[in-house]
């Protein structure tokens, strides 16, 4: 059995039966401290990792065995950076499921909140009362469409008189209005001087050719 293994069945899940389990946000605090830490490790160990190799450079091939040494501790270096980096995308990937598995708690909590709160408005509703005020509303709404159609209609009363009756009487009175016009028309009144037989410039005319005439027969 691993030591993981016994750290859960031991200690760790007698913690979480004396505490009765983390809640999800002490869990992500702790996991973002495990990322920083992790980090901050990983921060250390290129810095070393630069050194160790500036240590073989140094040293070169005039001294062998430093330079080796160096690059061993570089190597050592180098395999815990990628197990950090391989720790770091574990945890990464869990503390994102946390959350997403704490949003979701959330999301469904609330829900169940509005689901409550949905049947307790519910519950002083009577399904039958609503379906007769319905039916009421609309009776009622039927019958004020009915009194605007009543008013906006034009008021008609009953034909108590003969149209054609009514229309001759009309047509006489046009007429005798037309009588009435014509009587008081007045022509115009005649001269009282009498006009002249003929225009004057008529009466010179003749006037020439009399004496035309006359001295025709003289010479002749």
């Amino acid at each position: 059995m691993s030591k993981i293994s016994k750290f859960f069945k031991g200690g760790g899940s007698a913690a979480s039966k004396g505490r009765g389990g983390p809640s999800p946000q002490e869990a992500l605090a702790r996991l973002r401290e495990t990322e920083e830490m992790l980090s901050k490790k990983q921060e250390y160990l290129e810095t070393r990792i630069e050194r160790e190799l500036a240590v073989a450079r140094q040293h070169g091939t005039k001294n062998k065995r430093a330079a080796l040494q160096a690059l061993k501790r570089k190597k050592r270096y180098e395999k815990q950076l990628n197990q950090i980096d391989g720790t770091l995308s574990t945890i990464e990937f869990q503390r994102e499921a946390l959350e997403n598995s704490h949003t979701n708690t959330e999301v469904l909590k609330n829900m169940g909140y509005a689901a409550q709160a949905m049947k307790k408005v519910h519950e002083n509703m009577d399904l039958n009362k609503i379906d007769d005020l319905m039916q009421d509303i609309t009776e009622q709404q039927d019958v004020a469409q009915e009194i605007s159609d009543a008013i906006s209609n034009r008021a008609t009363f009953a034909d108590e008189f003969d149209e054609d009756e009514l229309m001759a009487e009309l047509e006489e009175l046009e007429q005798e209005e037309l009588n009435k016009g014509m009587r008081d028309v007045r022509l115009p009144s005649v001269p009282s001087t009498s006009l002249p037989s003929r225009p004057a410039s008529t009466r010179k005319r003749a006037e020439d050719e009399d004496e035309m005439k006359k001295l025709a027969a003289w010479a002749s």
